[in-house]
């Protein structure tokens, strides 16, 4: 049968140096195209010296864990005020080593701001990339992006050099929002080549004007097509959802219940944008539709309500660390089918390749739809963490959440989640990573979104 051309082979990636597996066509560390990087190095060698190539802003800069030690929880080293250190050094942190001064909080307003979006006045939000000043070498000097790692060749549409082959710096790769009461943090990983996770934070009045805040948290599915569409369009959906019927007087799990319909209506429009209408539901689940996991949090003076599906959690942390925190969600997953049947102990399953499969999901190929909501009357205040598997990997059960989560977390949730977002990268940050740090009870501050 007929073969793929198999691209010229390197003994390492000329970017990251990590050893290319036979028969790779990009690397699975930093995703550089190997066989352009192939081609540049032999026509550099017969005709010119080879230029350095220089560590871009998302190469780590410790030594790699090994492969076998996957998901092992590690202590993270502390950066500026008591924040965890994010080994790439650089990025969203500023010269000091501490996060950008917060923005001014937003007045009232209906737009959104997802994980997804660019900042737009609204809460604090910062990215890390590469410039996109004019480049002498474009014609006509017109402004180009060009590469963080070559500094010679320009970044074409799909976000890679067009010389050397470097995966470039993405919007997503690290964003921040922080409203009053409430924030989130996203990060790319160290592993992964690019950001499907995705988030939206807001807060509002309930009619008696009492205050409302809402975290949603999505992590796309990367075996699915365009998983990092997919996590945008359920947080922004289920966003709006929320902030479009909790002003109302909905209740709370009613609301969450009509707020995760509404994303997954989002996510499956994207099946249709990419394949053309399905004739059948059964052809729509046999397109690898876009697809993504959901977890999200309404709070207010005096309950805590949680929905979900999928694999993204929330936790319960009190501000008193002597109280039992708590998990509050139930994986929708092979790990968390075979511990409610029985069949094997919380920690076995967990230990199993097959763990992390999911049994419920967002998206056109998903055979229903089971949304999953509580609420909760918590006798003291607290924290909710809300975060996706790329967190909760390092910190698994409750009471590890807890020591993970920063003893003022709810006088500094956006501190709180640069802290859990350096905890999961200082451990080996495999996956995306992505938490919103909710307070209990929600205090009375000015509403928006971010």
């Amino acid at each position: 049968m007929s073969q793929m051309p198999q691209p010229p082979q390197l003994s390492a990636c000329p970017t990251c140096d990590e050893p290319p597996q036979s028969g790779d066509r990009y690397c699975d560390r930093c995703g550089a195209d190997l066989s352009a990087a192939a081609a540049a190095a032999e026509e550099a060698s017969a005709d010119r010296p080879v230029p350095p190539q220089l560590s871009g802003a998302v190469r780590a800069t410790r030594p790699e864990p090994d492969p076998e030690d996957d998901y092992e929880l590690a202590a993270p080293a502390t950066g500026g005020q008591g924040q965890a250190a994010d080994p790439r050094a650089a990025g969203a942190l500023g010269t000091d080593g501490t996060a950008p001064p917060a923005g001014p909080a937003p007045e009232t307003g209906a737009s959104t701001h997802t994980g997804a979006d660019d900042a737009a006045g609204t809460g604090t939000c910062t990215g890390t990339g590469t410039g996109t000043g004019a480049d002498p070498r474009l014609p006509g000097g017109e402004p180009g992006p060009r590469c963080a790692a070559c500094q010679e060749g320009t970044i074409g549409q799909d976000g890679f050099c067009e010389r050397c082959g470097h995966a470039q710096g993405r919007e997503r790769d690290h964003v921040e929002s922080e409203l009053e009461g409430i924030a989130a943090a996203t990060d790319r990983g160290l592993r992964h080549h690019r950001n499907e996770d995705a988030f939206s934070v807001s807060s509002a009045e309930l009619p008696d004007g009492s205050p409302v805040v809402v975290a949603v948290v999505c992590d796309g599915v990367s075996s699915a097509t365009r998983p990092d569409d997919a996590s945008a369009a359920a947080a922004h959906a289920a966003n709006e959802a929320l902030m479009a019927t909790l002003p109302l007087g909905a209740h709370p799990q009613q609301a969450m219940n009509e707020a995760i319909v509404a994303a997954a209506e989002a996510v499956n429009s994207l099946a249709v944008e990419t394949d053309g209408p399905a004739s059948h539901p059964e052809q729509q689940r046999h397109q690898n539709a876009p697809a993504c996991t959901i977890v999200s949090a309404v709070v207010t003076s005096d309950i805590l309500t949680v929905g979900w599906v999928g694999d993204s959690r929330a936790y319960w942390v009190p501000d008193d660390r002597t109280a039992p925190p708590a998990r509050l969600t139930e994986d929708d997953s092979w790990a968390a089918q075979m511990v409610a049947a029985g069949l094997m102990s919380e920690a076995e399953a967990y230990a199993d390749e097959r763990a992390h499969a999911i049994t419920g999901w967002l998206g056109a190929d998903a055979y229903e739809l089971e949304p999953h909501t509580a609420s909760y009357k918590p006798d003291r205040p607290g924290v909710v963490v809300v975060c996706t598997d790329g967190l909760w990997n390092y910190a698994e059960s409750a009471e590890e959440m807890a020591r993970a989560v920063p003893p003022d977390a709810r006088a500094r949730p956006l501190n709180s989640a640069q802290v859990l977002v350096g905890h999961a990268l200082g451990g080996g940050g495999h996956d995306n990573v992505t938490v919103a740090v909710v307070p209990f009870p929600a205090a009375p501050g000015r509403a928006g979104s971010a």
